[in-house]
């Protein structure tokens, strides 16, 4: 322990950023006792984790579950062995999606993208599309229009048809949808011709762009809107601790790879593959590893309230707590 540097930064705006020089005990440790007959500040419940599993488990068809959503802003985890049962078509929003394991081949009328993990792409608002799984999770960021991509693409959605082997046109519905696509906000429901639904895809110069991370280390955007930013954190060990405190968003993050110890002013946590924690905004946070590690970062200008259950929660800051985390 001794001094360390705060970063202090706003994320969906241009304006620069400010450097502080802190004491870090003090930075994690709790208030001083108040000196007046009031209670001035609130006591704060420490950072929550939700867990999925990386690793495919055999379930039975389910709607998406929701992690985390506000009114502009949400994230889902889904899994998949086979069809979906339908196309899907948003009224409202963007749909960004990253694959977390397995193969997933999806279907839209911009074209077909065969998904390995480490990839995302975004669906316009508008776009019917639908998935074909094959032991496979990932994940679904619903956000308003409109979305811009921040990196160049890896490569695009193609023109094929039949989309997969043995796929041959069936007796499906579509369905439009509002409310970022929760359930029970169906617009409206109907039987489609599949074929001349993908065949659309001829008439359409968009394609969707396929996106990945970088190996190098540091935060790689990838997504921005007016509100809204998402990019990819990739951690190396390191001597030195930097922290970060964003003033105009939330921070959701979720682990890819390697294991990391979050340390912030709301508690610390360890954190492996599979784990979601929220940082809301105002709070100093960092992160050490004593192997690669690599995240997701997501930034939400709106309060962005967990939806699922808690798997664990942050351990209160003792120095001890810290000094056992020099790798």
């Amino acid at each position: 322990m001794g001094t360390v540097t705060e970063v202090v930064a706003v994320v969906c705006s241009d304006e620069p950023s400010r450097t502080i020089e802190r004491d870090e005990h003090l930075l994690l440790s709790p208030p001083h006792p108040s000196r007046v007959p009031m209670k001035l500040w609130r006591d704060h419940e420490p950072l929550s984790v939700v867990h999925f599993p990386q690793e495919y488990e055999a379930l039975p068809f389910a709607p998406p579950r929701g992690v985390y959503e506000s009114a502009q802003l949400r994230v889902e985890w889904q899994t998949m062995e086979g069809r979906q049962p339908f196309y899907h078509r948003n009224c409202d929003v963007e749909e960004i999606s990253y694959q977390i394991d397995g193969e997933r081949t999806l279907m839209t009328e911009l074209g077909v993208v065969e998904h390995r993990p480490g990839e995302f792409s975004r669906l316009p608002r508008g776009v019917a599309h639908d998935n074909w799984g094959r032991r496979e999770s990932h994940l679904l960021f619903y956000t308003p229009v409109p979305v811009t991509e921040e990196r160049a693409a890896a490569r695009q959605s193609q023109a094929v048809i039949p989309p997969f082997p043995g796929w041959e046109p069936g007796a499906i519905n579509e369905a439009v949808t509002q409310c970022m696509g929760s359930v029970g906000h169906d617009i409206t429901v109907a039987p489609i011709d599949e074929l001349r639904l993908l065949e659309q895809v001829h008439a359409e110069k968009e394609r969707l762009q396929v996106l990945t991370g970088s190996d190098e280390p540091g935060t790689t955007w990838l997504y921005r809107s007016a509100g809204f930013r998402l990019g990819t954190v990739r951690i190396r060990p390191a001597g030195v601790r930097t922290y970060r405190r964003t003033l105009d968003a939330d921070e959701v993050q979720y682990q890819i790879s390697g294991r990391r110890t979050l340390i912030s002013q709301r508690g610390i946590v360890d954190l492996g593959p599979g784990d979601f924690v929220r940082i809301p905004l105002g709070i100093a946070h960092t992160s050490v590893c004593g192997e690669e590690s690599e995240h997701i970062a997501l930034f939400s200008d709106r309060e962005l309230p967990q939806i699922a259950e808690t798997t664990r929660t942050a351990e209160p800051y003792t120095p001890e707590r810290l000094t056992a985390l020099n790798v």
